[in-house]
This record gives structure tokens, sequence and C-alpha cells, in this order.
């Protein structure tokens, strides 16, 4: 029976997405006009942000983008806010935006070196507990100055090249076949039990190398986007962001990684798989075989993105320019050095980063119907009645619970616009506003690896291709970061509440590493 147009129409909207999502946001969007314009705006704006976080925390029945992007489109349309208003919040915060085109697809091209570390990690370390710590620590290191998700991806690339290789193997053939390791029926029973084995060896890994994105990324600017723009809002550079996060960010860092030392040392939540002796084998014959065949121009390839990884160290840390415009060096070095010549072979590079870049512009329209309506007004009034390090708690709890369920980088956007309306109003004082920023950098980034919502590295593991290889579930990741997030939340609010803090923080002031700033000093201001 042929379907009418009405019902293909339907059909299409939002493609494979559950029928009672589809049915829910098409309630959504009939259900916000008539609170607008019959109700209250103020409620109408409510409903909108918390619809908004529904689509976040849906995020894997359909990506955020596309029912987000509708809410906001439609709050314009209807006059909760202004495209002007819009705009303002994406001029405001266009280094966030050249960050995620530019950097990400920067470290694109320098993939084969982080490829070749994390490699060799695995093939010429035989202790698991040390292999767990280096992945845990590199995977921070180099979150502190790379993009989360790129270095994901990489263990991602890593982690699908093992397991095709030893399933492969396995499975009779050799490296020359065509193989499809996304099926088992043709492994001999004796190779499962060690297959078994292996995906729960990469789990741990992928964990371990999880967390560590978010141990690394809270340290700097550059960390995760959020951080830039907190960083914008209060004026620090690089080097001032990581000084003032330090007092919390440097024993979160110690505790997590004893967290990655303990749970593999008593094997708990699933962790402390050995690598079977036999994968052991078949990886380290094809590593060997893969360096045999490596070339003088590959290494020489391989040579050259170290240097331009030195150099986006160095240029990052002397603020030699923008983030962006870094990422864009870092784009063109790498591309001038490897041979990479063609206009499609760079395209592949911005494939990652334009679908987030596009939702964050969709947080940005979400933030204008915030400030527009005054959502967050009452909240941080009442916050702000707190006073000392109970007033820095209760931002750190409130910026971690939300970031479980909701995406990190909305909350910090979120809570630092309206701080920083509240120090131009008069009603903190700039000092005060700087703590506070510290508060809602490490209440984003640390409570949020609970689940896979709140962090996107978590989140574009969990959607992999590697995911449903390795058996790991949404279930599975929750489970396997409770010790993390109860770690993590404890460590970051102890030092907060402890007072570390706030007396680190004075003494960096008479060391005269950081200063003073004014009230004006910052980037952009929310447009009143």
């Amino acid at each position: 029976m042929q379907q009418s147009y009405m019902q293909a129409i339907y059909r299409n909207f939002l493609g494979q997405a559950p029928q009672w999502y589809k049915l829910t946001i098409i309630s959504f969007l009939i259900l916000n006009p008539i609170l607008f314009f019959f109700v209250s705006p103020y409620m109408a704006g409510w409903a909108l942000v918390l619809e908004f976080i529904f689509t976040l925390a849906m995020a894997l029945k359909c990506y955020p983008l596309q029912p987000g992007g509708l809410l906001a489109i439609q709050a314009v349309a209807i006059g909760m806010t202004s495209s002007k208003q819009v705009l303002h919040e994406l001029t405001i915060n266009l280094e966030v935006i050249l960050l995620l085109i530019f950097m990400v697809a920067g470290i694109y091209f320098m993939k084969n070196l982080l490829l070749f570390l994390f490699t060799k990690i695995i093939t010429k370390v035989k202790s698991k507990i040390v292999v767990s710590l280096l992945f845990c620590f590199a995977s921070a290191f180099l979150s502190a100055f790379l993009d989360a998700l790129t270095v994901i991806a990489v263990i991602i690339s890593v982690a699908i090249g093992f397991y095709s290789v030893y399933h492969k193997v396995a499975s009779g053939k050799h490296s020359s076949h065509s193989h499809d390791h996304t099926s088992d029926h043709e492994l001999p029973d004796y190779s499962r039990d060690d297959l078994q084995e292996f995906r729960a060896y990469l789990r741990n890994l992928l964990m371990h190398a999880g967390v560590g994105t978010a141990l690394g990324g809270v340290m700097t600017k550059v960390g995760e986007p959020q951080n830039l723009i907190i960083g914008e809002q209060a004026g620090w550079d690089f080097i001032e962001f990581a000084i003032r996060m330090a007092p919390v960010t440097v024993p979160v860092l110690f505790f997590g990684l004893l967290t990655c030392f303990l749970v593999e040392k008593f094997k708990v939540f699933s962790y402390g798989v050995e690598l079977p002796d036999n994968v052991r084998k078949v990886l380290v014959e094809f590593d060997e075989e893969e360096s045999s065949q490596r070339t003088t121009s590959d290494k020489a390839k391989l040579f050259a993105q170290g240097l331009i990884a030195v150099w986006l160290i160095v240029g990052l840390a002397l603020h030699l320019a923008s983030v962006g415009l870094i990422g864009l060096t870092v784009i063109i070095l790498a591309t001038s050095f490897t041979g990479i010549i063609e206009e499609h072979q760079i395209g592949h590079a911005f494939e990652e980063a334009l679908p987030f870049t596009a939702l964050l512009a969709v947080f940005f329209a979400v933030v204008a119907v915030i400030i527009d309506q005054q959502l967050f007004t009452p909240v941080i009034t009442w916050v702000l009645t707190f006073e000392g390090d109970m007033q820095l708690v209760m931002f750190y709890l409130a910026n971690g619970f939300l970031s479980m369920v909701s995406d990190n980088v909305f909350v910090g956007t979120v809570y630092i616009t309206e701080v920083k309306k509240a120090l131009l109003a008069g009603q903190i004082t700039r000092d005060q506003f700087d703590m506070l920023a510290v508060a809602i950098n490490t209440g984003t980034n640390l409570p949020s690896v609970a689940t896979p919502n709140g962090q996107a590295a978590f989140l574009f593991l969990l959607t992999s291709a590697l995911a449903p290889l390795v058996r790991l579930s949404y279930g599975r990741m929750v489970y396997m970061a409770i010790p993390y997030t109860v770690v993590l939340t404890l460590a970051g609010l102890a030092m907060i509440y402890s007072g570390t803090l706030v007396e680190y923080t004075e003494l960096f002031y008479q060391m005269d590493l950081i200063h003073h700033h004014s009230v004006t000093d910052g980037g952009g201001t929310p447009n009143h």
C-alpha cells in the first residue's frame, strides 16, 4: 500500500530514531509556543532548557544537533531570543569555534605519531598495571595540549587495528587475506576464550584512556571546549589558566592515577584483565612486521610530526597566537611535510569536528535564550548567598550534577556566562569571579566522567565502530566509571571545601605567578 506524503514526511523526520522519540520532540515543538504566549515566557524558557538537556541525554537515539537545532530555531522564531543575540554569543566565543575547526583537524594529520606511541606501549610493556597507567597518563598529557576527541580517536584506531589483526589470525587467515572481523563464526572454539579476554583487556585500556582525557583536559585552557570559553571570559592565558586550576587538578591527577593502579591491582569493577599470551604473540609479530616495512620516508614523516608537536606545545604555552590559529599552522605544517597536497585528502580531517562545532552553535543559541529570559538569575543569586568555600562547593556540585546528565560544554557555558553577568552587575568581586571560574571548570570536567552523556570523548567512544566489537555498552561504561567518578569528584570537592584552592591562589598572587584582574578584563560580556 502506497504511503501518503504526510506519512512519508513523518517517516523521514529524524530518520531511524524511535517512534516515541519522534513524538516527544514533536510534542516539545507544540508545547513551547503555548507556554511562551499563554502561560509564561520564563516557564517556556526553562522548558526549552530541559528539553535540550533531554536531547543531549538521548544522544544515542539521535545526534542532538537535529532535535536541539529545531528547538533553537523555534526559540528564535517565537521571540524567546533573537538571531542578533545568537550571533553575539557566537562572536564572543569565536576562539572556541576556531579551536574545534582547526585544532582537531590539525591533530588528525599527526595521528601516525600518536598511533606509533600507543602501539609501542601495548607491545613493549608486559605489565598490565604499567600499561594501564601509561595509557591513562599519556591520554591525560596529550589531552592537556590536544583535543580529547582526537586522542580517543587515535586510541580507537589502535584498538580496532589490533583487534582485527588478532581476529584474522585466530580465524586461520594470513595477514594479506580479506576478513570480516565483526563476525566470530570462523573462529575455532579454543580461540574464543582468548578473544573474550582480549575484548575485556581492550575495554580496560579504553576506559583508562577515556578517564585520562578528563584528567588532562581539566588542567589547561585548550583541554576541553568549555575551558576555552571559561578562560576567555576570565581573560586568562594558557599559563595562568593552568596555574589557577593546579590546586585542584594536580591532586586530582594523582588520585586518578592511584585509582587506575588500585582497580588493576585488586581486579575490581571488571578491571585487571591480562592480555592472553597467544594474543600478545600475534600483536608483537604484527608490530615487528610493520616496523620492518617502515620506509625512510615514513620515518621522516614521524620525525616531522614530532617537531610539529613540540611547536604546538610551545605555541600554546607562550600564547604566540590564538588557539585556533595555532591549530591552522599545525594543519599547514603537517600536510606540507607529509606530502598531503590534495583537497579531498585534507577534507577528511574536518569530518570529526564539524558536527560538534555545529552542535556548539546550537548550545550558544540556547544560552542566548537563558540570557534573554534571565532563567538562571534566581539560581545564581541563591548560590551567591553562600559565602567563602561553601559558595565554591555549591557551584562545583551544581555543575557536576548537571554535567553527569547533560553535556559539560553546555553546562560550563551557561554557568560562566551567568557568573560574568553577576560580576558586571556588581554582585561579586573580580577575585570572587576568578575563584568561581575554577569551581565551574573543575565541576564540569570531573564528575562528568560518570556517564557518556557528560564527556564528549566517552560518547564518541560509545558510538564508535569499536564499542560493539569489544562489547562496550552504555551500562558497562557507567559501571566501569564508578570508581573514577567517586574518587575524582570527592578529590576535587576536598580541594575546594578544605580551603586548599583559596590558600594556594593567595600564594600564587604573592609569588607573582598570577595577578589580580579588573572587572572588565576578559572576553565578551553578556548582551543585555
